[in-house]
């Protein structure tokens, strides 16, 4: 066996099934592991016979592979990148590329590439979405860092990525330094958004009209037969129909408390970092922290009353509505997501490509679907387009599914059935198609306490003015408008 094309380091299960993935497709991989048994049992299993090369060392690593030597970390994010990073430095030359295929957060991706780039070397930072399945069958890959490092990983990436329905690979370059790992990171908040809108079009069928698990179970195939179709609405499909060893649905059976690893909360800070209105991965986040709060809902839930609910009308109607609900409120955060892409594309300097991206996302990944494919077509049709609300496609599917979001947005207020996400995206919705916000009296408000200043709607934006409210401050005003 010759040199290796690629080094990976980390053999826990997305990183095996990346480094399968990249020798199917007739690459040769060196691969290291810090528990070293991992790297003795992946080559005498798993990968026997193929063409994978166990080593035992940073330094055997780096000797067994081609120039310039490309090594990618599958490690768990944070202070372990950093460390791998350092035990590398000592055996690579100038012009080898460090990878990073980790959930990192993406100022780390900053910084590092930043520090490797001053040894000489070229660091990439890539999203790689999809799961063990995508590792091995083909994941988004969501690839930034040092441009120079590109042309040498594109054969690879691309090779090992998925391909749309016409051969295109969901992988391409993102941007400098973290772009890459920013795109992931809106990828999971977004992914947080589409999973907790299901999870409240679950509840409201099941807890407002009675639903059953096999009842819903029919409802969500033939949902993913149509315009909603994706992975999400598929695994939920699937979930729903599968039975406990004793014959009852096993999600009834599962516990009411959410985990997450930290991307979705990251999403949220971002977008108060950048002045963003996130709202909705905000809710979805936040619905994940209450569900964690089990303990304290079950003392609330029998001292604290509402209202029961209680269903009288047209089933199928109401099915309809929150389908129009959960497909209106789908549109309402990925609008909000690709705004904050753009916002940080301004703050960072990254020339992002908005269609590109919803064609890396369009499949591999988990929120894969056929929506994405209207979203590459409304920024090829406007390139500067500044939200999806104003597309003419999602402009009309929204206008068209607002009745039914509102109806089932009601109930739900009047039955004491939570659906934060579905609130929220409405609420968003009427404040971006509102012309006149009462942020007027909030200004007035700051001036009031702050002397914050105002701007008036019959002079220029620009100019600001202060009021001495009651006569008796001073005309002192703060230079903070904004604070």
């Amino acid at each position: 066996m010759g040199k290796a094309d690629i080094g990976l380091i980390g053999l826990a299960v997305m990183g095996e099934n990346l480094a399968l993935n990249m020798e199917s497709k007739g690459f040769t991989v060196a691969v290291f592991n810090r528990s070293l048994d991992k790297v003795t049992r992946f080559v005498e299993g798993r990968a026997r016979g193929k063409n994978i090369i166990g080593t035992y060392s940073i330094e055997e690593l780096v000797a067994a592979l081609k120039s310039p030597r490309k090594v990618m970390l599958m490690v768990k994010a944070g202070k372990p990148v950093d460390d791998f990073i350092d035990l590398l430095l000592p055996y690579l030359d100038k012009g080898d590329i460090i990878i990073d295929g980790g959930n990192s957060h993406y100022p780390d991706t900053i910084r590092r590439t930043r520090y490797v780039e001053e040894k000489g070397l070229l660091y990439i930072g890539t999203g790689v979405s999809g799961g063990e399945e995508g590792a091995l069958k083909g994941p988004s890959i969501m690839p930034g860092g040092s441009p120079a490092a590109w042309p040498h990983v594109k054969p690879i990436f691309q090779a090992i990525a998925a391909k749309v329905s016409d051969g295109t690979p969901c992988c391409d370059w993102v941007g400098d330094n973290g772009a890459g790992h920013f795109v992931k990171m809106v990828h999971n908040g977004i992914e947080y958004g589409d999973m907790q809108l299901i999870c409240e079009a679950y509840y409201l069928m099941k807890e407002y009209l009675g639903m059953t698990a096999d009842e819903m179970h029919e409802v969500f195939k033939e949902w993913n037969a149509g315009e909603l179709n994706s992975y999400l609405i598929e695994i939920t499909r699937d979930i729903l129909a599968y039975k406990d060893t004793d014959g009852t649905p096993l999600v009834e059976k599962i516990l009411d408390t959410a985990g997450q690893k930290g991307t979705g909360k990251w999403t949220s800070i971002a977008s108060l970092e950048e002045g963003i209105p996130l709202t909705l991965i905000g809710e979805a986040v936040y619905a994940r922290f209450l569900s964690a709060m089990k303990d304290e809902r079950v003392t609330a839930s029998r001292s604290i009353t509402g209202p029961e609910p209680r269903f009288t009308g047209d089933r199928q109607q109401f099915i309809n509505d929150i389908k129009d609900a959960l497909y209106a409120s789908k549109i309402v955060s990925y609008a909000q997501g690709f705004t904050l892409l753009q916002a940080a594309a301004k703050t960072y300097g990254w020339d992002l490509r908005y269609g590109d991206i919803a064609l890396m996302w369009r499949g591999g990944c988990i929120i894969r679907s056929v929506f994405l494919e209207e979203i590459k077509k409304a920024f090829d049709r406007d390139n500067g387009l500044v939200n999806l609300l104003l597309d003419p496609f999602f402009k009309e599917k929204v206008e068209k599914a607002q009745a039914g979001w509102r109806r089932a947005v009601s109930a739900a207020v009047l039955n004491g059935i939570p659906v934060p996400a579905f609130a929220s995206a409405l609420s968003y919705f009427d404040g971006y198609r509102t012309e006149r916000l009462p942020a007027n009296l909030l200004q007035a408000q700051r001036d009031y306490f702050g002397a914050h200043t105002y701007e008036r709607i019959d002079r220029p934006r620009g100019e600001f003015y202060h009021t001495n409210w009651t006569g008796e401050g001073g005309t002192t005003a703060s230079t903070v408008y904004t604070g």
